[in-house]
């Protein structure tokens, strides 16, 4: 069986990581057998991230690998879509987790408000003596990683400003349909109701996250896939 090594739940999503939620909703459209296994620590792991597959004594890291490897296996996540229709899947894929994935690390680790709440359900594994030094260091790194990266220069309306063209490009594609290509999910949904679920749960309010939550639209998405891709 397989086994997905990801971060724990986290303020009612699947995983803390977006792209743990991706991994789960991935092994299940596959019709694989498979198991979770909850992990704090990735720095053991390729690439010094979660999530990753345990297939017997091999180790598959980063959600795209894991795909690839369903697929050798015989799945096909955009069976029936066209080839026209798969370049455009993977726009939306790569929209969400190149853009719209920053926009969420800034509005739990720049947040004001938020850090402290993700600092203490992120990172309850440190003894709290050393959590504050420990994360502060970490957190510090972070923000200057997303300053080189650029995002990390805007307001946090500015951000929502850059982020409003990627909402709404998604629920334009919603607006007939209950997928992001028809009735049934395809690769594209498992990275897009992951971010927008992601982003939904903010341990705080926060423009971002009112803004996400508060649209029908993309809510109903959201809840779509929750209900027909069921992941635990």
């Amino acid at each position: 069986m397989i086994t997905l090594l990801t971060f724990p739940a986290s303020f009612g999503e699947f995983a803390a990581s977006p792209f743990g939620t991706k991994a789960g909703y991935l092994l299940e459209m596959s019709g694989q057998p498979w198991q979770r296994e909850d992990l704090h620590d990735p720095r053991p792991f390729k690439y010094g991230k979660l999530p990753a597959i345990r297939v017997g004594d091999d180790v598959i890291c980063d959600s795209d690998n894991i795909r690839a490897y369903l697929e050798k296996k015989g799945a096909d996540f955009d069976a029936g879509l066209s080839a026209d229709e798969r370049a455009s899947a993977r726009a939306f894929a790569v929209m969400a987790e190149q853009h719209m994935y920053f926009h969420q690390v800034l509005d739990r680790w720049g947040d004001e408000t938020v850090w402290p709440i993700v600092r203490e359900t992120y990172f309850e594994m440190i003894p709290k003596l050393l959590r504050g030094f420990v994360t502060a260091r970490m957190r510090k790194a972070l923000l200057e990683g997303m300053h080189v990266q650029g995002l990390g220069r805007f307001s946090v309306a500015e951000r929502l400003e850059r982020l409003e063209p990627d909402l709404r490009a998604i629920a334009a594609r919603l607006e007939t349909r209950m997928f992001l290509f028809g009735d049934a999910p395809c690769s594209a949904d498992a990275s897009v109701a992951a971010m927008l679920g992601g982003m939904r749960a903010s341990p705080a309010p926060t423009l971002q996250s009112k803004r996400v939550a508060g649209d029908p639209v993309l809510m109903r998405y959201v809840e779509a896939m929750e209900n027909t891709v069921k992941i635990t």
